[in-house]
């Protein structure tokens, strides 16, 4: 039986896991793989403190370059995360002929492209199935199994932190800021949450899904980013009473000259089977010609859950070192000349349905006021609904508005702010349902 010899970079909770697995499902492995995986050195900057797991076999080292100038290291696992030095620990280990597997979505995501092109001319395989919703096979999926399919949309919840805080917010009435102090006690959010509440975490995983689905370049910069940070138990109930349930969503829908790529608060019918994915779990509904339509759920984190999916990859590299290959799938999903330049929708250029909720002063006429500015730029309204003054002696007016186009909600909200009808910006929403579509 041939061995492979692994390195890890990073000991980590996720490197952890890596390394357990390795270790105590040895035979398993070796049996699916038919290659003895070896893991022979680890690299960390604390190497002293005790993960709890069996580390007498492998190397425990502090010098990274131990494992990337190894002759005998096949594969390098990258798990230290971030732009620096990770990029430079993968560019070194590629161009030494090593094959790389990461779960760095972020690295992927702005350098993607880069590391995709040193893999190709280096001939190694570049690994990234952790990189977006942990255990759940979406790279794979969209890459392989979805072969004969034209992907028509994508709808994601990719980010447990958020989804965890909004399930919080709307099955206890917490506020944003009590759900995130919960999340943070339990381990769902970092101490510093702002990658993950302002929806950029979110943004990297549709990045590099994008380019899974369509051919086409990696595009980080042009995706429109909102996060979670306003929506309070008011727009929660609101949305109860309509009927819908407002999530973090990962939308991407492709068109016949360009993509639609956006991250932001949504709300979705309770019907749709993403409203009931809850806590810090995440799902993927896919939209295909020729399969139509398809869900993954699991465990978009975690110690174990990642560390599945990163031996899935070590598995498949295993599988081509013996088999002699690599590249036999391509990295993207598409040979690289086939890869293309396909723009992103200009957020301006959505027309979708929009939640709308005003803080309205109580005076007679503000509302009509408010809607013949509405009007007055080609929105129209389905719902509306209103409540009793509150402390601060506005009204929350909330409507529910037809198909209009995302340039002319801006410019209408910009004209109702000017007025004397409202005391701050509006709060919006998008909905994504039927009439959306």
């Amino acid at each position: 039986m041939k061995t492979i010899h692994i390195g890890i970079l990073g000991l980590g909770v996720v490197g952890t896991g890596v390394a357990d697995l390795l270790t105590r499902k040895s035979r398993l492995l070796a049996s699916r793989t038919g290659a003895h995986l070896n893991l022979k050195t680890i690299a960390d900057l604390d190497i002293d403190t005790d993960r709890g797991i069996d580390l007498s076999t492998p190397a425990l080292v502090t010098d990274v370059m131990a494992v990337l100038t190894d002759p005998d290291i096949d594969v390098v696992v990258e798990l230290i995360g971030g732009h620096t030095p990770a990029r430079q620990f993968i560019m070194t280990a590629l161009e030494n002929g090593k094959h790389v597997v990461t779960a760095n979505k972020a690295l992927l995501a702005a350098c993607g492209g880069e590391l995709v092109e040193t893999a190709r001319k280096n001939r190694v395989d570049l690994a990234f199935e952790a990189s977006c919703g942990g255990c759940m096979p979406i790279i794979k999926t969209l890459r392989e199994s979805l072969v004969a399919n034209d992907i028509k949309s994508m709808s994601a919840i990719l980010n447990g932190t958020c989804n965890y805080i909004l399930s919080r917010i709307s099955k206890d009435g917490s506020t944003f800021e009590e759900a995130l102090k919960t999340a943070q006690e339990l381990g769902f959010a970092e101490a510093e949450p702002s990658l993950d509440i302002d929806g950029h975490d979110t943004a990297h995983k549709l990045a590099i899904l994008n380019a899974l689905a369509h051919g086409m370049e990696i595009n980080l910069s042009d995706i429109h980013v909102e996060g979670i940070r306003d929506i309070t138990p008011m727009d929660i109930e609101f949305a109860k009473s309509f009927g819908y349930t407002i999530k973090l969503l990962a939308i991407g829908k492709r068109h016949k000259d360009h993509v639609e790529a956006r991250v932001h608060p949504t709300m979705i019918d309770n019907t749709n089977p993403l409203s009931h994915v809850d806590h810090s779990m995440n799902a993927i509904a896919i939209d295909a010609d020729a399969t139509g339509k398809t869900m993954l759920y699991g465990h978009g984190a975690g110690m174990m859950p990642t560390a599945s999916a990163v031996l899935s990859d070590i598995a498949d590299i295993a599988r081509n070192i013996i088999a002699g290959t690599t590249g036999r799938v391509p990295i993207l999903g598409y040979p690289q000349e086939n890869i293309r330049h396909i723009p992103i929708l200009s957020m301006n250029e959505l027309v979708t349905r929009y939640y709308l909720r005003f803080e309205a002063q109580d005076h007679p006429g503000v509302l009509s006021r408010i809607a013949g500015i509405l009007g007055e730029n080609k929105i129209s309204i389905s719902s509306v609904q209103q409540q009793g003054r509150n402390a601060s002696g506005t009204v929350p007016v909330v409507m529910i508005t037809h198909t209009a186009k995302e340039e002319w909600i801006q410019r209408a909200l910009g004209r109702i702010t000017e007025t004397d009808c409202v005391i701050k910006r509006p709060m919006v929403i998008r909905i994504e349902d039927e009439e959306a579509q």
